[in-house]
């Protein structure tokens, strides 16, 4: 991280200023392969990342975010020189710079690529529910939005730190790579033949998925359905015409997500009571406090349920 030197706050005409704020711009970033995060969640998570290369801060948020980027290590900086170099109407005080951090295809049993996806606000949100999810790696191709756009890292909220990013590359080159291994590739398409409840029935979300995502405005190309095993559209049970992207894609992952927890539980082996098989401490617990409920009210006056409160616990893992 770089060390400010003692003396006034650099100006927005400041050479180092200047050239982060360059940074706004693909061309720069890629040149560079640096970036912008901006506010003090983000570059928090950034920091702890190791992917800081540069904090810039004004005077002000170094003193309210004394712990996080100590005036000591940032770049102090005027308050127009701050504004200039974020993105958001109201900025926070604190922009860092940060080194790109795509990398190669990480194997794993959750994997989202995106295919023609120009807004940013929409990346970077399904980025940040891959990343609640589970996901093991978000593909960014070349006909999408770049993952290090200002709005596409603001909306991850962090996420861009917590999960691999694949960047650049054709969709059905990264669909080719990622099948195998029992992997499963299903895209996600309003008017799709199968129904998720009805894919969750089968179970096509059992085993590794693939989800690739579309533009809001124009889906998946037929190239990217036809490579893969199953069009899974999301019911709506009232009367909206549809969901938007990122809640449809927060529904499907969602879906994987239980499911492959759900078989991590059937394989996991668990002490045994009697002919009970426990593989649920909260069940258990849930299970005990349904009973007692139920003794209490079925216990004679005068005589207590304690002592059969007492047995529940020690049935607890």
């Amino acid at each position: 991280m770089a060390v400010n030197q003692p003396g006034a706050p650099l100006t927005q005409r400041s050479p180092r200023v200047v050239a982060a704020r360059k940074l706004q711009r693909r061309k720069y970033r890629d040149q560079g392969r640096r970036f912008l995060v901006e506010g003090p969640q983000a570059v928090r998570e950034a920091i702890a990342h190791g992917a800081v290369a540069e904090v810039f801060a004004t005077e002000d948020a170094a003193r309210r975010h004394a712990e996080l980027v100590p005036a000591e290590s940032a770049t102090l900086v005027t308050d127009a020189a701050l504004e200039s170099l974020a993105e958001t109407v109201r900025p926070q005080g604190v922009v860092a710079v940060c080194d790109y951090l795509d990398g190669p295809i990480v194997e794993s049993g959750l994997t989202v690529v995106l295919e023609g996806i120009s807004d940013p606000g929409n990346a970077g949100t399904i980025l940040r529910t891959a990343d609640a999810a589970g996901a093991g790696c978000v593909v960014f191709p070349d006909d999408t939005v770049d993952p290090y756009n200002g709005k596409c890292v603001r909306s991850a909220a962090g996420s861009l730190f917590h999960v691999p990013v694949v960047r650049g590359g054709a969709v059905l080159d990264h669909l080719e790579a990622l099948r195998g291994n029992q992997t499963r590739v299903l895209a996600a398409d309003a008017h799709g033949d199968t129904d998720l409840d009805d894919a969750i029935d089968a179970g096509l979300l059992d085993e590794p998925t693939v989800w690739v995502f579309g533009s809001e405005a124009h889906g998946l190309t037929p190239a990217a359905t036809a490579a893969a095993d199953a069009r899974v559209r999301v019911p709506v049970y009232g009367a909206a015409e549809s969901l938007n992207l990122a809640t449809a894609a927060a529904v499907c992952l969602y879906a994987s997500a239980r499911q492959h927890r759900k078989g991590v539980r059937r394989e996991l082996p668990g002490p045994r009571l009697g002919h009970a098989h426990v593989y649920s401490a909260r069940r258990w617990r849930a299970a005990a406090i349904v009973s007692i409920s139920l003794l209490r009210h079925s216990i004679p006056d005068g005589l207590t349920a304690q002592p059969c409160a007492r047995r529940f616990r020690l049935l607890q893992p």
